[in-house]
């Protein structure tokens, strides 16, 4: 097998921004056919399989009926975060491999699912973290695990988007749903970029998390006001006794320099390791302003190529499981890409008892709140049970 059969279910933004290019102008285009696509909304079937020659007797409005009726190696799931497990539980229970954008799931309890199902069945789950892709995460992993920098004591790390990101008064809205910061919070949305970030680079997994949060700009918004979080504080308590605090939020000006400005700080017992990652090298000064540009995660080129961080991650997915489908994938390392820490089984941990803090914590009449820590041991045994003895295997767990 030189290339994979790939159904798609969902062809909404995601695909449009990044994975369009993924599969069909890039290196690995070569190794992926797109042999179908579902997706409820019928526009958008119709706009991605038009545009890409998809023919109308394989596209579906349920994923299913695409299921059901094509002959697939494997599955890209673009649906919502919450809509994750029943497309993948599905795609797994058919024999095919699957590719997931961030996160896994965004509860404990599917995210164990999938991969218990994949484990199962001997297929393989691939997570879009594209942060790990980017060389400047790279480097810095690659560094703190050779012990560069010595013992890890301590982070402070910060993802924040322009405004314009959350309100749905700006023009063009971001999301297409007025209630998107509403329904979701900069720990769904952002946080989880960081956090996996993170557990990337230090490879500790967390034992306790608290979160805190702010609702002052967002509810504050004309005509239309959000009845959301602006910024998120998540605080937490690694293994080895070190700590973090990942600062997430959507209300920066409009005038920041870049949509989203990030960075993180990361202080070991015998050095500092600083990641400016909202300076990926090219600022462009026009008419508009100034603003950063990315070529990092995603660089069009001369001649229609299109290359990057964004765009290397989701491949080096998809050749893994071209290699697993060839059987050429060793039993050492199909171990390692089903690992908790590979399938960003612990960054759903952290966000979902980041949430469960941040959801139990009274508010404050300036709107304000602090949750209390939540031990991930008890977390994990409330949601799993008896399986969670599987993952508390940590030290100091």
């Amino acid at each position: 097998m030189d290339s994979l059969r790939i159904g798609l279910i969902g062809t909404g933004s995601v695909v449009r921004e990044i994975y369009q290019h993924l599969y069909f102008h890039s290196d690995y285009s070569h190794q992926l056919r797109i042999a179908a696509a579902a997706d409820p909304n019928p526009e958008s079937l119709a706009g991605f399989c038009d545009a890409h020659g998809i023919p109308p007797e394989r596209r579906f409005t349920d994923f299913r009926e695409m299921l059901a009726k094509v002959e697939l190696d494997a599955v890209q799931v673009n649906t919502p975060d919450s809509l994750h497990a029943a497309p993948t539980l599905a795609a797994l229970a058919k024999g095919l491999d699957v590719v997931v954008p961030k996160p896994l799931s965004d509860t404990i309890k599917s995210a164990h699912a999938m991969i218990q199902a994949a484990r199962t069945g001997g297929r393989l789950i691939g997570v879009d973290y594209h942060k790990r892709d980017d060389p400047r995460i790279r480097e810095a992993a690659g560094r703190v695990r050779a012990g560069a920098y010595g013992t890890f004591q301590a982070a402070v790390v910060y993802m924040l988007d322009k405004l314009l990101v959350a309100d749905p008064n700006h023009e063009p809205r971001f999301f297409a749903s007025p209630d998107f910061a509403a329904k979701n919070s900069p720990i769904s949305f952002l946080t989880v970029h960081m956090a996996d970030a993170l557990l990337h680079i230090v490879g500790l997994r967390p034992v306790r998390v608290r979160a805190a949060g702010w609702r002052q700009k967002l509810p504050s918004l004309q005509p239309v006001p959000v009845n959301g979080w602006d910024l998120c504080d998540t605080e937490i308590v690694f293994e080895n006794g070190a700590a973090a605090h990942l600062l997430t939020g959507w209300h920066l000006p409009n005038s920041a320099h870049a949509t989203t400005v990030q960075s993180a700080r990361l202080i070991f017992s015998d050095g500092l390791l600083d990641l400016g990652l909202d300076t990926p090298g090219c600022r462009e000064i026009i008419a508009g302003g100034i603003f950063e540009r990315n070529p990092l995660f995603r660089n069009f080129e001369a001649g229609g190529r299109v290359s990057g961080y964004g765009i290397s991650r989701p491949g080096d997915l998809y050749r893994r499981i071209l290699a697993h489908r060839n059987g050429d994938l060793s039993a050492a390392a199909y171990a390692a890409y089903m690992d908790p820490l590979e399938t960003g089984f612990w960054t759903t941990v952290i966000c979902e008892a980041a949430e469960s803090s941040l959801r139990a914590a009274p508010l404050s009449a300036t709107g304000a709140a602090a949750g209390e820590s939540v031990e991930v041991r008890g977390l994990l045994r409330r949601e799993l049970g008896s399986a969670a003895a599987s993952y508390l295997t940590m030290a100091g767990a």
